[in-house]
């Protein structure tokens, strides 16, 4: 009997300890990564649901010397693409467009070569063709680059990279004319229809899209580092860094936390639209089992599936990668150049005990 009770009693002591162990490894590994004093990150990890970590490392300007902490606010670059496609998927389900329509329906403009050949459902997989912006720029024409600014480009290009649906191709300008086609269904900018019908009813208050005369709260900057040389690499400095729907949310840990945990099963998102966006939609690689979904790259099957994104822009690096079978996600938001976030994600998976054997490196995939 005594010894029953003290078993009852040890069992969550141990698991306790345990868990306060990978903490501590948890911490060790992200204070050697991110020294103090110099630009660095924020991370959480969730497990089983629930928040187990979230701290953060190093400096968010240097300037002014504020420290990284869980509310600090980060560009999340590419890792923005899950929004726009929800946002999509949303509007699908209120029966204001459909994935299997062609863009000139939305965007008339477009040269008919590209615009009926194209659908929403190409431009949501990175399966388009359609060519990306960068060298069609006059770049003594704009001081600014929007997303309308993408589309006032591209819709006088004639040519594609490939047959729309035969291929994939990491498309940051397919995900600016989502933006452009949210706002032209929605008859909302692309970051009020986000914020009313996104971010506010997950609690993402304090998130917000990048636009003209953009200002947030407890912002970090973003440097690019190279051996002891620190550069400010932030919005302004690159004429592209204020596009939308590909990778302009600013966002922190703790509101990031209300859509990841969401994600996993514990929010108000609809399961439904979260069921197909994380779900193989477009192959990449089959012998790895690697895919696009709607705004996330799927890997795995069954309980081996995980689901995940990176996110590159200026001196700001970000990576989100989950394993739904267990309810488990690790977030990292860096605002410095130099550190490979997807080389950090194995060993944190296994402080955790994570089987992350279906995870494929992403390196040119992204590119």
């Amino acid at each position: 009997m005594i010894k029953a009770l003290l078993m009852t009693l040890l069992v969550p002591l141990a698991a306790g300890a345990f868990a306060q162990s990978e903490a501590a490894r948890l911490d060790s590994l992200m204070a050697a990564t991110y020294p103090t004093g110099a630009p660095g990150a924020a991370i959480a990890v969730v497990r089983n649901g629930s928040v187990v970590f979230k701290r953060g490392y190093g400096i968010a300007d240097i300037v002014s010397d504020a420290p990284i902490t869980p509310s600090t606010n980060f560009n999340i670059c590419s890792m923005t693409k899950q929004f726009t496609a929800y946002a999509v998927l949303q509007l699908e389900q209120a029966g204001k467009l459909s994935l299997s329509d062609p863009i000139n329906k939305y965007l008339p403009a477009f040269t008919p070569h590209v615009a009926d050949a194209v659908t929403v459902r190409h431009l949501l997989t990175h399966s388009s063709g359609i060519m990306e912006h960068y060298d069609f720029v006059d770049r003594a024409k704009y001081k600014e680059f929007w997303d309308k600014d993408v589309v006032e480009v591209l819709s006088g290009v004639d040519t594609m990279n490939f047959t729309p649906g035969t291929r994939y191709q990491y498309s940051n300008a397919a995900f600016c004319i989502l933006s452009e086609i949210i706002a032209k269904v929605s008859g909302e900018s692309f970051p009020d229809y986000l914020y009313r019908h996104v971010l506010s009813p997950l609690g993402m208050t304090g998130s917000k899209v990048i636009q003209p005369s953009f200002t947030i709260d407890e912002r970090s900057f973003g440097y690019t580092i190279d051996k002891d040389t620190v550069r400010l690499s932030d919005a302004g400095q690159s004429l592209f860094f204020s596009t939308m729907g590909d990778g302009g949310l600013y966002t922190s840990i703790d509101d990031y936390l209300q859509w990841i945990t969401a994600i996993l099963g514990k929010g108000s998102l609809d399961p439904t639209l979260v069921g197909r966006a994380c779900t193989a939609q477009f192959p990449i690689d089959t012998a790895r089992e690697l895919s696009y979904g709607f705004g996330w790259f799927v890997a795995g099957r069954g309980d081996r599936r995980v689901i995940y994104h990176t996110g590159s822009n200026g001196g700001f690096r970000t990576i989100v990668f989950t394993k739904p079978s267990a309810g488990y996600a690790v977030v990292i938001f860096s605002n410095r150049t130099g550190i490979d976030l997807e080389d950090l994600i194995h060993p944190i998976n296994a402080i955790y005990g994570i089987d992350d054997g279906a995870f494929v490196k992403l390196e040119s995939l992204i590119n």
